[in-house]
């Protein structure tokens, strides 16, 4: 009976696997927003897209729309389009590079043409992450939503808040699918941006093209090591993040190849298969099937730690029931009141068969140990035997690209042997260079080809923010072309005492009556000063009245007035009246009043 039971589970799988081996239909919807209207240029998405695009092309799928520089009413359309694709399909992926932006927790697209001028215009002139969700949800088997969105919000310095409280996060935030089978894969984990990188392609796109086409690898571990070949290319500064969840199934981007059938077929194949069935159902009689059907391998082992665990979990049922019996017994002749002897002997076989539960517990658990290590020592070989295959696969496809990269670079030869870099004087690149420093906001001088102290402290600011390591004494054409690279501004802008930044220039800060900028450049209020006494120094004013005491004494007029016939007038200075009885040089007066002078 258990080999037949066996028997129709292996039929069963075999069904399975002829079921799994029709083609499935994969289609996938790849947009790249680069040109955008109202904000910098982005230099990659465009290029991302193309490279995407062109991995979905030769990993089979049936049908790839690669769209660029898309405005909100083509976005509409290319993901309602879709929409109608995937209702046939079983796989369906949505790609998109560009810009994105999360508003009260909500996570946006931003088309080409998107002004943003407000938070409230985010409703009208974007699309919501949901709206791709949608596009993907009536695919059959499995739906991804790849986002290289997660980069700087270029609206958040013009952008008004309507109100105060409604916040926009930085990168994306967290979500949660709600459909069975679907994955959203960020470039760069919630709350965190993504970078653009100095190549032609971002980190995040470089490593998808690599490790996703990969035939047979789950999507789990594929998006696994996507995360650490972007996390050791931007430094550990960037950590791709899936959200959503699979079954216990292998979910492949591209279905492993066929084993070809005769002699070089791997014969664990068959048995792995078997082995897994066998382990879901988990009883004796299939285990004793599968044992009679491979008597010996690895799995034949795997499978008798497997029996043996059921056997040690029988005997510790059928040990435990026994000693339940023994102890109802006991009880039963303690409550008749038996005879000693048969009460002891009760008892006695009570212990036993505890004793004997006790140690088939114990055996069971060591032959539960046993089977969890082959278990797991199955896992393990199994990953490693994966991990080789796509470790081969990776270096034959390296070797392949390689010897095309040598192929078109002889050709490219053949066809421009005197090509090389611009001819152009020291002087004509050190001047392209400044040009380029000043664009990004490191160099403050004019552009004037004079390749001094100033320019090469510029180079330098750009390799501390731009994370390069260009040789600051000369200008140099690799330094130019990756300062060209970037679409914005690079070094941060620093302004003079009493001004602050306000986009790429410096303005005046204005403070209001009563305050004025402090050290921190920030708005103070000025304290008002109390007046302090001073002592007057009085040694001048005792020097000036000692010298107006020391001088002699000015002769001034009496003030009198002296009268006689001839009429009225004063006194002559230095001189008195004195009435008529005084005598003058022993003369005496004719009665009327004299003057008399010292």
């Amino acid at each position: 009976m258990g080999a037949l039971r066996f028997f129709g589970l292996i039929v069963l799988a075999g069904w399975l696997g002829c079921g799994s081996a029709h083609a499935e239909k994969r289609v996938a919807l790849v947009m790249g927003n680069s040109a955008y209207k109202n904000v910098a240029k982005l230099a990659n998405p465009a290029n991302d897209a193309a490279l995407v695009g062109g991995m979905f092309r030769k990993a089979g799928f049936d049908t790839v729309d690669v769209k660029l520089d898309l405005n909100v009413a083509e976005m509409r359309r290319a993901l309602r389009d879709f929409g109608g694709k995937a209702r046939e399909a079983d796989v369906a992926v949505v790609y998109y590079a560009g810009h994105g932006i999360e508003l009260d927790g909500t996570n946006y697209l931003i088309p080409t043409d998107a002004t943003l001028e407000t938070d409230s215009d985010v409703l009208d002139e974007t699309l919501p992450l949901d709206r791709a969700l949608f596009a993907v949800e009536p695919a059959k088997q499995l739906r991804l939503v790849i986002l290289d969105a997660c980069r700087d919000n270029p609206f958040a310095k013009t952008m008004k808040r309507t109100v105060a409280s409604r916040a926009i996060g930085r990168g994306l935030a967290k979500v949660e699918p709600t459909s069975p089978n679907t994955m959203i894969a960020f470039a760069a984990k919630a709350g965190s941006t993504a970078s653009d990188g100095d190549a032609r392609n971002s980190p995040f796109a470089a490593a998808l093209v690599e490790r996703l086409p990969m035939p047979g690898l789950d999507l789990r571990k594929a998006f696994g090591f996507v995360r650490d070949d972007v996390l050791k290319n931007t430094g550990y500064k960037q950590e791709p993040y899936v959200y959503g969840s699979l079954g216990g199934d292998d979910v492949a981007l591209v279905p492993a190849k066929p084993v070809a059938a005769g002699p070089q077929a791997n014969p664990d194949s068959e048995i792995r298969r078997d082995y897994e069935l066998a382990l879901q159902l988990g009883t004796r009689d299939v285990w004793t099937a599968f044992l009679n059907r491979y008597p010996s391998g690895f799995y034949t082992d795997l499978a008798k730690a497997q029996l043996n665990r059921i056997a040690a979990e029988d005997a510790r049922a059928m040990a435990a029931e026994k000693a339940r019996q023994a102890e109802d017994e006991k009880a039963r002749l303690a409550s008749d009141h038996a005879k000693k002897a048969q009460q002891e002997k009760a008892a006695a076989a009570a212990k036993a068969a505890e004793d004997a539960r006790i140690a088939a517990e114990k055996a069971k658990q060591i032959e539960e140990a046993k089977a969890a290590a082959a278990e797991q020592r199955r896992k393990d070989a199994e990953a490693a035997a994966a991990k080789a295959t796509a470790d081969k696969q990776a270096a034959e496809k390296q070797a392949t690209e390689k010897q095309q990269a040598t192929d078109t670079a002889q050709k490219v030869a053949a066809v421009a042997p005197t090509s090389s870099q611009p001819s152009l004087s020291p002087q004509e690149t050190a001047k392209l260079v400044q040009s380029e420093l000043r664009r990004v906001g490191c160099l403050a001088n004019a552009a004037d080809g004079d390749w001094n102290a100033s320019s090469q402290r510029s180079l330098t600011l750009f390799n501390k923010y731009a994370g390069t390591k260009f040789d600051a004494k000369l200008a140099s054409f690799d330094a130019l072309d990756a300062i060209k690279a970037k679409p914005g501004r690079v070094c941060p802008l620093v302004c003079d005492h009493g001004f602050k930044a306000d986009g790429d220039t410096c303005t005046k800060i204005a403070c209001r009556t009563g305050y004025r900028v402090n050290d921190d450049n920030e708005c103070e209020k000025v304290q008002d000063k109390k007046p302090v006494a001073t002592r007057e120094d009085a040694k001048p004013r005792d020097n000036e009245r000692k010298k107006s005491e020391a001088a002699p004494a000015k002769p001034q007029a009496a003030g009198q007035l002296i009268c006689n016939s001839a009429g009225c007038r004063p006194v002559k200075p230095g001189c008195r009246v004195v009435p008529y009885q005084q005598f003058k040089h022993g003369t005496v007066s004719n009665g009327q009043p004299q003057e008399e002078c010292n």
